[in-house]
């Protein structure tokens, strides 16, 4: 054990935040030098807290026991199941509780979101996202144009970074409301961007983006449960995110979404409706006509998957226990720590802002032979990252489970890993 290995133990013993990878499934590590894989996948799909086989199987206990009855005589009765991650999520995004809710998937939520928000009239037809937007955002704002009648070569606005940069920056942002703010129906950005990790300042734009009269949405798959958010307060016309990140329900979590409050209680804002989306207290009247809920719940559209919902509960709880404060702070620490470790291995290009209160958790490189480079991770050293086609690793220490060992562990492999190559 060198001086460096040394260190990330000790700064793991001392942190002001103990790492909670108990709580968590890791995978197995190959080869027998470490037990546990170093996971830095979890922007990809979070690790399973062990919390959420017990969350399930309550459901599936209640299913048997009770049959339909389930639905009001369960331990949490599933006609209303979807009310207790509503307090949960309004702390975690930073809302009102009636301005949340769990539902659907994300793609489905922002169309739910466009089909409201997005109202192109006159010369106000844009739709402005960034160029390394999520590619189903962008499959879905060039459908929302379609959908009106417009083509969305015109339509759809990509920022850009200026030549020679990774990142988008701030004042670009602005200046370009400034300019074409009269043309701008709706900005949907992602609040921390998929691909390098940027972390958008959300009040700003949100404000300048509201003053040019657009609505303002925000994609925020990869910023809740990373990043502390202020949806309320910065005044967001609407957000959508999913679930299977960092916030550690699974494969296909269901969803969720926020409507400012100015909103829910407008009831001429437009949307598509459900059957979920009618008072609770009238529902089962079966009325033809809807008498929607002043709260966010009026855009749901059917009822909640209960065996799907119970592992976003359990993650819940998780984050309510520590606090996003304490996570943000901890995953400071350890994504600081990485990007050392990263820039002590020639031939690594960092993409992810340094300043860090411009990134949330995750750290993109540049390497030729992505793919190949992070096969050699997993295979040769246990550290599991991702990539996207076709030179971008991407790295996120999760604060919740992951460890400064595991950083060490990361710079320690990408060096042999690089130093191996032809010509390394």
């Amino acid at each position: 054990m060198n001086a460096d290995e040394r260190e990330a133990l000790r700064l793991d013993d001392t942190d002001p935040l103990p790492t909670l990878r108990e709580a968590f499934h890791v995978p197995p590590a190959p080869g027998g030098t470490y037990a546990e894989s170093a996971y830095f996948a979890g922007n990809s799909l979070g690790l399973q807290p062990k919390s959420t086989a017990r969350r399930v199987n309550e459901e599936l206990e209640d299913w048997a026991r009770l049959g339909v009855e389930g639905h009001t005589r369960g331990r949490r009765p599933w006609v209303d199941y979807h009310e207790h991650a509503r307090e949960p999520l309004a702390r975690l995004v930073g809302a009102l509780p009636h301005e949340v809710v769990a539902m659907n998937s994300l793609t489905v939520n922002l169309h739910l979101m466009m089909a409201s928000f997005y109202r192109p009239a006159g010369d106000r037809t844009r739709i402005v996202i960034e160029d390394t937007a999520f590619p189903s955002d962008s499959y879905a704002v060039q459908s929302q144009a379609v959908h009106h009648g417009l083509d969305p070569a015109h339509t759809v606005v990509r920022l850009r970074p200026r030549p020679g940069e990774e990142n988008l920056r701030t004042d670009d942002i602005l200046d370009h409301l400034e300019r074409e703010g009269d043309r701008v129906a709706l900005l949907l950005l992602g609040g921390v961007n998929y691909l390098n990790g940027q972390l958008m300042d959300m009040r700003a734009i949100t404000k300048a983006g509201r003053a040019a009269g657009a609505a303002v949405g925000w994609d925020l798959a990869h910023a809740v449960g990373n990043v502390p958010l202020r949806l309320h307060d910065w005044d967001v016309d609407f957000a959508a995110w999913c679930s299977y990140k960092y916030l550690n329900s699974g494969p296909g979590a269901v969803a969720g979404c926020f409507v400012h409050e100015r909103h829910v209680r407008d009831p001429e804002v437009p949307r598509l409706s459900g059957w979920w989306g009618t008072d609770p207290a009238t529902r089962f009247r079966m009325a033809p006509d809807i008498a929607p809920p002043a709260s966010a719940d009026a855009w749901q559209l059917s009822n909640p998957p209960i065996l799907a919902l119970a592992p976003v509960l359990a993650s819940l709880e998780i984050f309510d226990r520590v606090g996003m404060a304490a996570l943000r702070a901890k995953s400071e620490r350890l994504t600081a720590y990485l990007a050392a470790r990263l820039a002590a291995v020639p031939g690594l290009r960092v993409v992810t802002p340094a300043d860090p209160a411009a990134r949330g958790c995750q750290l993109s490189i540049r390497v030729p032979d992505a793919a190949a480079l992070a096969g050699r991770l997993a295979t040769e050293a246990g550290v599991l990252a991702d990539t996207r086609e076709p030179d971008v690793v991407r790295l996120a220490p999760v604060p919740l489970y992951s460890t400064f060992h595991d950083c060490h562990r990361a710079g320690r492999a990408l060096a042999a890993a690089l130093d191996h190559r032809p010509g390394g």
